[in-house]
């Protein structure tokens, strides 16, 4: 038996507490665990990138370029990996390329090791600027098919979509489930085209909302897959990934036995248990397994976030009315795969044209840049008629999205002026103006201390509570069901899965 060892990235950093927890985990409660995570001997650790950024100065009054440099010492002997969304970079539209350089060097500089990049549209104009850029700082480029199903995706698109990554200088493939629909079978099938046809080393990102997440994780080992991603147990499941331990203790004494301790393993998972528990206001609520992602192909994170929109809105009973709507917008703006920021689109217009009991009556404005192709070329075509009603007579644009925008780097380097401190701060400022000036002046002024982070939190509680105590009250008629926005970013209380 020739030994082929199965390489872990484990998520516990990033995709799990974003999935399960709102994306609220403190950089103090990562610190006690990092010493022994970096004793595990992981293939990577996924530390950064997606929602965190905003996130950590929004909610947590963090700097995210902070977090990253005190996890790097804290965890000198391992390889960090982050998520990059492609042109988006950890936002939710598309930046200059002046800005995209910057932010990359940066997070390269501050201890990014793997750059896993993907674009929501599997648009590979929106992938190859960020692609090169990390290439030439030294990182290793991961670059990210965006899975899904629908009429116009198949195993052969997804090869194809493969090949194209590699020419483009990818030095391993990911496969992003990002909503857990890859089956075992289906796992294998990808995987092994892959592998055959493609000739670059494979990992693969699933979510255990369907609760395939294991059995789909196995078929791609025997596929041959590199590297899996899964999470600590006390971390893992529901719309999480499947559990480290587990996958570890399968796989003992095989051909691809990881060789991890699971003792080590063990303690980690104990340690956060007890973490976790200080998070218990921001816990997704979403069951073990959902089943209404396989039906609707739908993530586990958006499901959590429509059914808690629609109760603040009143409107709770309309939720299996949204879900079903959901596919047939999908459908009409091209199948894109949903995640982040089609998720947000594709929802925020099932929603209205529930609510509002006319489809496409009221069009956001998001979707409107969507039909104009300023997110990149969907999938399939779009309806004509949702192209009439979003944009009328308007011919939608055939360049790349980024080659539209003005650099961006001056502009904000000028608007922040003396708060930014370094070159660091401007790109905080540059992603997010609107999160950014109100964290970069409560730092100028020396806030920031626990005192806040308590007070934060306990103001979270009584919003939860505030929330729930509106679940029994009718909403308001009219324009107020907009309150559902994706305008740079999700509304209030959002949790969507990236």
């Amino acid at each position: 038996m020739t030994a082929r060892p199965l390489q872990i990235c484990e998520t516990l950093l990033r995709d799990a507490h974003q999935s399960l927890l709102a994306t609220r985990m403190r950089t103090e409660d990562m610190l006690p665990v990092a010493e022994a995570l970096d004793k595990v001997g992981y293939w990577s650790v996924e530390v950064w990138g997606g929602a965190t950024f905003d996130s950590a100065m929004r909610f947590l009054n963090e700097d995210p370029w902070e977090r990253l440099r005190m996890l790097r010492r804290a965890l000198p002997r391992t390889r960090f990996q982050m998520l990059l969304r492609g042109q988006n970079l950890v936002g939710y539209k598309h930046y200059p390329d002046d800005i995209a350089e910057r932010f990359i060097v940066q997070a390269r500089r501050n201890g990014v090791d793997v750059f896993r990049i993907f674009d929501a549209l599997n648009d590979t104009r929106n992938m190859s600027f960020a692609m090169r850029i990390a290439k030439r700082e030294g990182g290793h480029v991961q670059a990210a098919i965006s899975y899904t199903i629908s009429p116009v995706h198949d195993i052969p698109g997804f090869v194809a979509l493969g090949r194209e990554l590699a020419e483009l200088g990818a030095d391993s493939i990911a496969i992003k489930d990002m909503a857990g629909l890859l089956t075992p079978y289906a796992a294998f099938e990808l995987v092994s085209a892959l592998k055959r046809e493609v000739g670059l080393p494979i990992q693969l990102h699933t979510h255990y909302t369907s609760g395939m997440g294991t059995a789909t994780l196995l078929k791609a080992i025997e596929a041959g897959v590199d590297v899996v991603d899964t999470a600590i147990s006390s971390m893992s499941m529901s719309t999480s990934q499947p559990p480290t331990e587990t996958v570890v203790a399968i796989l003992k004494g095989t051909e691809r036995d990881t060789g991890l301790d699971l003792s080590v393993l063990a303690d980690i998972a104990r340690k956060e248990g007890e973490i976790r528990k200080r998070y218990s206001a921001f816990e997704a609520g979403v069951a073990a397994v959902d089943v209404n992602v396989l039906q609707f192909q739908v993530p586990g994170g958006m499901l959590s976030n429509l059914l808690s929109q629609l109760r603040q809105q009143g409107a709770a009973d309309r939720y299996y009315e949204v879900l079903e709507e959901i596919p047939r917008v999908r459908k009409d703006m091209g199948y894109p795969p949903l995640v982040t920021p089609s998720s947000q689109i594709v929802g925020t217009q099932a929603t209205l044209n529930v609510v509002l009991g006319e489809r496409y009556k009221v069009v956001p404005e998001e979707v409107k840049q969507y039909v104009r192709g300023y997110y990149g070329k969907p999938p399939a075509p779009i309806d004509p008629e949702l192209q009439r009603k979003a944009i009328g007579t308007e011919q939608p644009i055939t360049c790349r999205p980024a080659d539209m925008l003005d650099p961006g780097m001056e502009d904000a380097r000028r608007e922040i002026g003396a708060l930014a401190r370094c070159e660091e701060d401007v790109l905080s400022y540059a992603l997010f103006p609107q999160v950014a000036r109100p964290f970069l002046e409560r730092r100028a002024k020396g806030l920031g201390g626990k005192e806040e982070i308590a007070a934060a939190i306990a103001l979270a509680l009584f919003a939860q509570q505030e929330a729930k105590a509106r679940h029994r009250v009718t909403a308001p008629a009219g324009p107020q069901v907009s309150a559902w926005t994706i305008s740079g970013r999700p509304a209030a209380g959002m949790r969507w899965l990236r």
